[in-house]
């Protein structure tokens, strides 16, 4: 009542406490909601406009939260939120994990959990004091089931530094970056009773209070937590609670006792008077408050007697009726038994079926892999018929080239000529180049035009193949090598990522399409349309970075048209636009291969 009284200035504050204990896919943490439960009491007493206390929530639950909030922060002097559960880390940026995350993998952290930058987005509006308190360095379960996708992905004990770049802005930790925190034996966490006992002190300055807390939980864990806090505040104190200075004289002691026990009357009940008795053990009131406590366990004994007299009036009447009506129950019996026979049946009958569709449906997966591997099998049958055409044809006009005076050797040494084989003419730079972009293209880790130069975004694509198919070719340049293990693959490699607002389908990116009154938000889901907000200038670099980077590592669309194109440098796939035309090669085309295919653009 005193910090409520205290506390009344005309700057607006407002907090918003979570606490989750009840995950889904680890041990039940026992004091988290405890904790949240007793810092949004204290922020409460303290005299805050508006606190929200939220337990156990999901995922969507805790940005909804954190949406809400940002709103009234807004107008707010002094904006806190308060989180108590697991929290992790990974590759030095912090995450809080809401009930329903199960963190399978490492890479399940960035679409399960709530960025800890996100929580300093809701805070960032209030004018005066942004703080936000992690008791969330607790021993986490996840972190030692959780598979890597990335041998070198470093995934620390507790939770990293923050160095908030927002001014006027605190982060509180539990425990220190890369340390875990106690949880404590009582009933609420060392922490949180530190925090409770030292933040509502009238007058005193957050700096110092969190150093007081920081003194109590050496103590209380034998100088093995140590709470830390980040970022920093003006030279001016900065309480949580003002203290108000007396504007007369002092009431007398008796007169406040004497309010709360009308107080105490006027609501009359035991949690009332059991209240008052906690505050004022002694004195002449609290004789009376012992009454009125005696008065009401009185009165809730006859109620309780006169309770248990209606309910064996109650038994007795239903037991004569049951006797009336047993004949009616023993054909209800019946028909409940008939109806429980017919159902066992029908859940053996719906098994049998769901038995026969799962052997159909292992029937067709077998046959889509053996239609499967026997396209595979033609595909490699057409590409060598090609490749050998192809050296057919450069032998062909090998020998049209040769001079007439080679045409006068002795028949024997002509045949003898005819079936050796002719030297296969190596592939240009420049072509096994743009043959190398041209199958990454097809794989889906280049984006670019396929060129005869070997640029920096072809060194990426092959970066990217040889991280998704387990090689290790040199990115510098193109080689055989590579080419031909490229070539071996018979589809795509690389992942498919999508721009903002757009989402994969398949092997192909869809736009995403909100209906009426929602668009497409920061988690590309579709969110309700909000009132606008002002955004900090380091939101609209840190989107145009994430555009530009999903933009280069968006896969191109298939472009080719599934032909193959020969020639002496050796086959590649038709390019977009173009088609193969059989007859004679025009051009300067014919020196090289004679007659055969060739390809038509535009």
């Amino acid at each position: 009542m005193s910090l409520a009284c205290g506390s009344a200035h005309a700057d607006r504050r407002v907090a918003l406490i979570i606490g989750n204990s009840a995950y889904k896919s680890a041990p039940k943490l026992g004091n988290p909601v405890n904790d949240a439960t007793l810092v949004g009491g204290m922020f409460k007493k303290a005299g805050f406009d508006s606190v929200d206390v939220r337990l156990d929530l999901s995922a969507s639950e805790m940005r909804r939260m954190l949406r809400e909030f940002a709103g009234r922060s807004r107008d707010a002097e002094m904006a806190v939120i308060y989180y108590a559960g697991h929290g992790i880390e990974l590759d030095g940026n912090n995450y809080l994990i809401p009930t329903d995350a199960t963190l399978e993998t490492d890479g399940d952290v960035l679409d399960e959990t709530i960025p800890v930058e996100r929580a300093l987005f809701a805070v960032e509006p209030a004018k005066q004091l942004r703080l936000i308190i992690l008791d969330a360095c607790r021993d986490n379960p996840f972190a030692k089931t959780m598979k890597r996708t990335l041998a070198s992905r470093a995934i620390g004990r507790g939770l990293a530094k923050v160095e908030p770049t927002s001014p006027n802005t605190m982060i509180a930790f539990a425990a220190k970056a890369g340390s875990t925190a106690s949880d404590g034996d009582a009933r609420n966490s060392p922490f949180a009773a530190a925090l409770v006992e030292h933040l509502p002190k009238p007058g005193l300055d957050l700096r110092k209070a969190f150093g007081f807390v920081r003194d109590d939980v050496l103590k209380a864990t034998g100088y093995k937590q140590e709470p830390y806090v980040y970022g920093s505040l003006g030279g001016d104190d900065v309480p949580l609670v003002v203290k108000q200075t007396p504007a007369g004289p002092q009431a007398n002691p008796q007169e406040a006792i004497r309010r709360d026990y009308e107080l105490a009357l006027q609501l009359a009940t035991r949690d009332g008077w059991e209240a008052f008795l906690a505050q004022y053990p002694d004195g002449f009131y609290a004789n009376l408050a012992k009454g009125q406590l005696n008065k009401i366990g009185a009165e809730e004994t006859r109620a309780s007697a006169e309770q248990k007299a209606k309910a064996a009036e109650q038994e007795k009447a239903r037991l004569i009726a049951e006797r009336a009506q047993k004949a009616e129950q023993e054909k209800a019996a019946a028909a409940a038994k008939a109806a429980e026979e017919a159902r066992i049946a029908a859940e053996k009958k719906k098994e049998i079926e769901q038995a026969k569709a799962e052997a159909a449906e292992r029937e067709r997966k077998a046959a889509e892999a053996a239609a499967a591997k026997a396209l595979a099998e033609k595909q490699a049958a057409e590409k060598a018929k090609a490749e050998l055409a192809a050296k057919q044809a450069a032998e062909r006009a090998e020998q049209a080239a040769k001079p007439a005076a080679d045409r006068q050797l002795p028949e024997v040494e002509q045949k003898v000529a005819a079936l050796s084989p002719g030297p296969t003419s190596p592939l240009s730079a420049a072509d096994l180049t743009k043959s190398v972009q041209s199958e990454l293209r097809r794989v889906g880790c280049l984006t670019s035009a396929a060129e005869g130069e070997w640029t920096s975004a072809a060194q990426r694509s092959l970066t990217l193949f040889n991280k998704y198919a387990g090689t290790q070719f040199d990115v510098k340049l193109a080689s055989v090598d590579a080419l031909d293990a490229v070539k071996a693959k018979p589809g795509r490699v690389c992942p498919l990522v999508c721009n903002f607002g757009f989402k994969a389908d398949g092997d192909q990116c869809v736009k995403i399409t909100c209906r009426a009154g929602y668009r497409v938000g920061d988690d590309n889901e579709c969110e309700k349309i909000q009132e606008k907000k002002p955004v900090a200038t380091r939101e609209d670099s840190r989107k145009r970075d994430a555009d530009r980077k999903a933009t280069e590592a968006a896969p191109s669309k298939p472009e080719a048209s599934g032909q193959i194109f020969c020639n002496s440098a050796g086959c590649r796939p038709v390019q977009k636009g173009c088609r193969l035309v059989s007859g004679a090669t025009p051009g300067r085309y014919n020196a090289a291969i004679g007659s055969g295919n060739y390809e038509v653009c535009n």
